[in-house]
């Protein structure tokens, strides 16, 4: 059955990427590229990652094996306008997803065919009908939220996610895309168009639950997969009137 899934590397303080590159330099220069890379190292040393674009060398290991799962799961992907068009010319033209892609955008653009099976179709009327459409695309495999950040936040707050990897990167970056930040924009990503949004949606006593139920680690990360139960109350618990033992003397 179809699952929508996510992923991101992420530090020990939950970032994603380094400060927001706001500026008009080149982005491979920017803090917000020196973060995101550092996270994403593990994925670059992996040798099915390397493969997939085309490139030689690479560590066989069990990182490896698991950027080659996730590959493996996805028959379509949905991602941000920003990361589309910032990896268009990188990505040349045999792009590595191999699927089609569709792209959550206020702006729109003909459809994008490249070569070895991707295409990415520019959705502008919201991230559910993109899901939507991506389900239609992915022939019974996984639909896969590529990025960024904003958008997992938006498919999570739409209750419109089933599974969640958490790729943990033992390093402390001190501050920049944090995933759960509401309003910290997108990685590379913002709103679909690369602006801040509004963060989960969640009451003041209300949370969004979540259960673990894969971890794998590594020395240079820890894998940790949660399948997604959807929102839930905050409920104070009983402590000290629950009628339990008490200490002698008491």
């Amino acid at each position: 059955m179809t699952k929508v899934t996510a992923q991101l590397s992420v530090s020990l303080d939950g970032c994603y990427a380094g400060p927001r590159h706001t500026g008009d330099g080149d982005w491979m220069d920017s803090a917000e590229s020196a973060g995101f890379f550092r996270v994403t190292r593990w994925v670059t040393h992996a040798m099915s990652w390397r493969e997939r674009q085309g490139f030689a060398g690479g560590e066989r290991d069990t990182n490896s094996d698991i950027v080659a799962e996730s590959f493996g799961a996805a028959g379509a992907y949905v991602m941000g306008r920003r990361m589309a068009d910032g990896g268009e010319i990188p990505w040349g033209e045999e792009p590595p997803f191999r699927a089609p892609v569709f792209v959550v955008t206020h702006r729109p653009r003909e459809t994008l065919v490249r070569g070895g099976g991707t295409s990415f179709t520019y959705v502008t009327d919201g991230v559910a009908s993109a899901v939507a459409q991506a389900r239609a695309a992915a022939g019974g495999r996984d639909v896969a939220v590529a990025g960024g950040g904003s958008l997992v936040r938006q498919v999570l707050r739409a209750g419109l996610l089933d599974e969640l990897d958490l790729h943990i990167v033992p390093v402390v970056l001190g501050g920049g895309l944090r995933l759960f930040d509401a309003g910290s924009g997108g990685g590379l990503g913002g709103g679909p168009d690369g602006g801040a949004d509004a963060g989960l949606g969640l009451g003041e006593k209300e949370a969004i639950e979540l259960t673990p139920t894969r971890v794998v680690a590594t020395p240079e990360v820890t894998h940790i997969r949660y399948a997604v139960r959807g929102r839930a109350p905050l409920v104070l618990d009983d402590r000290g009137s629950g009628g339990g033992p008490t200490r002698t003397g008491e």
